[in-house]
């Protein structure tokens, strides 16, 4: 691996660290970087790679939501320790679960047709423009509107599955999983810190479960140079989202998604002119 490969796997890295969480598409961001930096590997490679360098934003968020996430715990009494299941957030893991179904379906039927047919500058700018508006007419409906839900715990299952529903959305590249799955929670009432921790539980089983199906499907045998490509994206991406998801929480509690929205549409009018007009 030459310093300048290094150096774009960086920046895809940071890329990813950064648009993972904010609602925004990683994925769509990484296949337009790639379009202008263009990385060295085959297209397998390139296919799992923007996928599975994801995990390392998950772990970050493993990390920092350890305690809100692990479902067990230690009871210390007179005589021993006993592990406790911590009922809240075991049937928070029930809800995700039903919220994956959609999108795991969905991905395992349509994902080779969509990796075939929509991952093109055009799409992915189409699909950052509509949910950049899409944001925009959210958020001003809700201007005035009290959240129904504004404790995790309280989440109904019915709202679980409809953010689930929500989610399949995000199988188009551009689309964002954090912006679709906040854009259905806020849509049924949700508040705008219930929807952003929800949308990180989702990430973990979704984010795995994706990644093996990518694993799987380009195997597992990886060159040094790839192995080490992969780890160092993955390495970046899990420093990168450490602080991105504390300036998110720390973000929506005073203001709303409509800045993201804006960029969106920005972005995304950027992209066309480009591919359409200039390139």
């Amino acid at each position: 691996m030459t310093f300048i490969d290094a150096l774009i796997v960086i920046f895809i890295g940071i890329i990813e660290g950064i648009t993972e969480w904010l609602p925004v598409s990683s994925t769509g961001h990484m296949l337009l970087f790639d379009e202008f930096f263009t990385m060295k590997q085959s297209d397998a490679f390139k296919e799992m790679f923007f996928v599975v360098i994801q995990l390392g934003a998950i772990l970050a968020v493993v990390v920092l939501f350890w305690k809100k996430m692990w479902p067990f715990g230690l009871k210390k009494t007179e005589e021993k320790s006993k592990i406790i299941l911590k009922k809240d957030i075991f049937m928070t893991w029930v809800k995700v679960v039903i919220a994956c179904i959609p999108g795991a379906i969905i991905t395992i039927l349509f994902d080779d047709y969509v990796e075939a047919h929509f991952t093109t500058p055009v799409v992915i700018a189409s699909a950052l423009i509509f949910y950049g508006l899409l944001f925009i007419v959210v958020e001003t409906w809700n201007k005035n509107r009290k959240p129904k839900v504004d404790e995790l715990s309280s989440l109904p299952y019915r709202y679980a599955l409809i953010i689930g529903l929500f989610q399949v959305l995000s199988i188009v590249p551009g689309t964002s999983r954090s912006g679709a799955t906040i854009i259905g929670a806020l849509l049924i009432g949700i508040s705008r810190t219930v929807a952003a921790e929800f949308t990180f539980f989702l990430a973990v089983p979704a984010m795995f479960g994706l990644s093996l199906i990518k694993l799987v499907k380009f195997g597992f045998h990886f060159s040094t140079v790839e192995l080490l490509t992969l780890l160092l994206g993955m390495v970046v991406a899990f420093v990168v989202s450490l602080g991105v998801i504390r300036f998110l929480m720390n973000y929506i509690k005073k203001h709303d998604f409509k800045v993201f929205g804006y960029y969106r549409i920005a972005l995304g009018i950027l992209v066309l002119i480009y591919f359409l007009l200039i390139k």
